[in-house]
């Protein structure tokens, strides 16, 4: 059995490596709602592969890159994060993807998956969590915003898929820091920036 990073009372969370990407890509073909809502079309053939291979762009410093499904306690994956370490500055982590079986919506999972990502992440040194989110994507604003998220900038011209979008630029202290601290310390994601 593999070592789970961190579990709950149904689930288990582990990181992906490179024989999981052929799962992940099922996972994703089964679950296509994400894609079609931010990007207009489903899944490519290709996109768990291009998930596994995805870092950050050149020049913006991160310690680790983290792709973690869940599963439930029969061994199906359920859901799946991309989570980066130390993004832009120490004590600062970001979910670039966080998937949750479709099946599951409106069962309250999505929550206690993401209760327990948010967690291991503090456990493991961040003050600050960030993530961005498109606009128009009502189900996924609600979500984090009633998980603690404030939006701190809009971003335009994000190209996913067949759709270019404005994302939410949201952030949430995990060490109570004031929102003022987090913009001084992630100048990229100041209101003003370019």
């Amino acid at each position: 059995m593999e070592t789970a990073l961190f579990s709950g009372p149904a689930f288990r969370a582990l990181e992906l490596g490179e024989d999981d990407v052929p799962g992940l890509q099922r996972f994703f073909e089964a679950n296509p709602e994400y894609f079609h809502i931010v990007g207009g079309e489903g899944p490519g053939a290709d996109t768990a592969r291009e998930e596994f291979e995805d870092r950050p762009p050149a020049g913006w410093p991160y310690d680790r890159v983290w792709l973690i499904r869940f599963v439930d306690n029969a061994g199906d994956t359920i859901g799946m994060a991309d989570v980066v370490s130390n993004l832009l500055a120490e004590g600062v982590w970001h979910i670039g993807l966080f998937i949750v079986a479709t099946t599951l919506h409106g069962t309250g999972a999505a929550k206690v998956l993401y209760a327990g990502l948010e967690d291991w992440i503090r456990r493991n040194g961040a003050r600050w969590l960030r993530l961005n989110v498109v606009v128009g994507n009502d189900r996924a604003e609600r979500f984090w915003r009633s998980a603690g998220y404030v939006e701190v900038r809009q971003r335009e011209g994000i190209e996913i898929g067949q759709r270019t979008n404005a994302v939410w630029v949201m952030t949430k202290p995990l060490a109570n820091g004031p929102l003022a601290e987090y913009l001084q310390i992630v100048a990229r994601d100041r209101p003003e920036a370019p």
